[in-house]
């Protein structure tokens, strides 16, 4: 099978039920940015997987990794248009336990840090600022997402879960500097 099919050469893609839509639609921005931002994910699991001190982040890695895995059924949540007439058992799709599941992930990683009493500078590690870069991409599809769900019916659990993993990326940034010994950037005003 080549991986070139012609078919979206005048502008148009396809959707999970057939449906052929304008590359520039709403729902195709969406779940456009869910994929950058999983892109963008895997750039930082690369970066800690690289670390000569490959334990000090396996628990984290392992955590993103679990994301990109979430990201995938997101995507596909918002690729198949049927979300109020499908059946759910029959595709995967964004559920309340995900959400849950990353909010107990914030509670045990904000156990090994301490409270901040300042706005932060994204930056410090390379690892850290390449999670700060993926934060800022899951704002840019929570947006994107929202206005979506203004057009049209979509799951909404995906809203609560790229809301939640932006938080949960915040809180990764201070984890990688912190065991690498390095400073959460503090923003001051000159």
């Amino acid at each position: 099978m080549k991986i070139y099919t012609k078919s979206g050469d005048k502008g148009e893609t396809g959707l999970i039920d057939g449906t052929r839509i304008s590359k520039d639609n709403q729902r195709i921005i969406a779940y456009g940015s869910v994929d950058e931002l999983n892109s963008s994910i895997g750039l930082a699991v690369s970066t800690l997987n690289s670390n000569h001190k490959k334990n000090l982040f396996s628990d984290i890695v392992s955590i993103l990794s679990h994301v990109q895995n979430d990201l995938f059924i997101i995507g596909s949540d918002l690729a198949d248009p049927r979300y109020s007439e499908l059946d759910r058992s029959e595709a995967p799709q964004a559920t309340a336990n995900m959400v849950s599941a990353l909010e107990s992930t914030i509670d045990n990683c904000e156990t090994e840090l301490t409270p901040i009493r300042f706005f932060i500078i994204p930056g410090g590690s390379i690892g850290s600022s390449l999670i700060h870069l993926s934060r800022t991409i899951a704002r840019r599809a929570e947006t994107n997402v929202v206005s979506l769900s203004k057009k049209q019916k979509i799951n909404p659990n995906i809203i609560t879960y790229l809301n939640r993993l932006s938080d949960l990326l915040f809180v990764i940034t201070r984890l990688v500097n912190k065991r690498q010994e390095v400073e959460d950037i503090a923003w001051r005003v000159s």
